[in-house]
């Protein structure tokens, strides 16, 4: 009878550390982050993509060009980039800011070389990045949970829905000739790609997990994205369109 009960006690000394686990496990699970073993399996693939592919093409890229001429091409593909946030801050009805961007537009097509050269920052004109994603949170839909996609990387629900609108609204994707459209694609992957080379490295080797360091990261600076730089004192994720 005692060897019974001795077994039973050990039974139920097991199922109360499993439980207690499973506990633990939904209490620490991410309200943001519904779907991150698929997240985490995406990131995987990112991560290898990138070391594969993209990562050796940019430090080449970086070797290659000098400095002024990298920045000329990064000034370049801004000025076409402001003319999608220009959209987007007049539908924000942002009246202030859609007159700045347009005046930076000009400026820069104009006096800058076609945007090689950044006039405009020079006259104190403040550059803005807006995109759908924003739009969208600014006239109040929630975030949604936090997604990764392949090859683009960090998102979330709404900004994810967003991205096809807003690559049609990429005014490097209006050009005709196909082969142009490719070299500005690419192009631009490098300038991001080659600005992030040292912060990249920096954060792989500091944090314990890279994976949630990033993914904090970018929910933290959509929401100051969204608010412009005055986000709510508490963002409530419980509340947002996550299931």
């Amino acid at each position: 009878m005692n060897i019974r009960h001795q077994r039973l006690g050990k039974i139920l000394a097991i199922g109360c550390v499993l439980l207690l686990q499973a506990c633990a496990s939904v209490k620490n699970a991410d309200v943001r982050d519904p779907w991150e073993p698929m997240n985490r399996s995406v990131y995987n693939f990112n991560e290898a993509l990138d070391n594969a592919a993209i990562k050796p093409v940019a430090k080449a890229y970086t070797a290659v060009l000098p400095s002024p001429v990298r920045t000329g091409i990064h000034n370049f593909v801004g000025n076409l980039g402001d003319v999608w946030t220009l959209a987007n801050t007049a539908l924000q009805l942002k009246l202030q800011a859609t007159a700045e961007t347009f005046m930076r537009i000009t400026v820069n097509t104009v006096f800058g070389l076609g945007g090689v050269l950044d006039v405009a920052t020079e006259m104190r004109l403040e550059k803005r990045k807006e995109d759908f994603g924003q739009t969208l949170g600014y006239w109040g839909v929630k975030p949604g949970p936090y997604v990764v996609l392949p090859v683009l990387g960090p998102s979330t629900l709404r900004d994810a829905l967003a991205t096809p609108l807003d690559m049609q609204g990429d005014v490097t994707q209006q050009f005709n000739d196909q082969a142009t459209r490719h070299v500005l694609t690419v192009t631009r992957v490098l300038d991001v790609r080659s600005s992030l080379l040292e912060s990249l490295d920096v954060i792989k080797a500091a944090a314990l997990d890279p994976y949630s360091f990033v993914r904090d990261a970018y929910l933290q600076k959509r929401e100051n994205d969204v608010h412009d730089g005055n986000p709510p004192a508490r963002f409530d994720y419980s509340e947002s369109d996550a299931p």
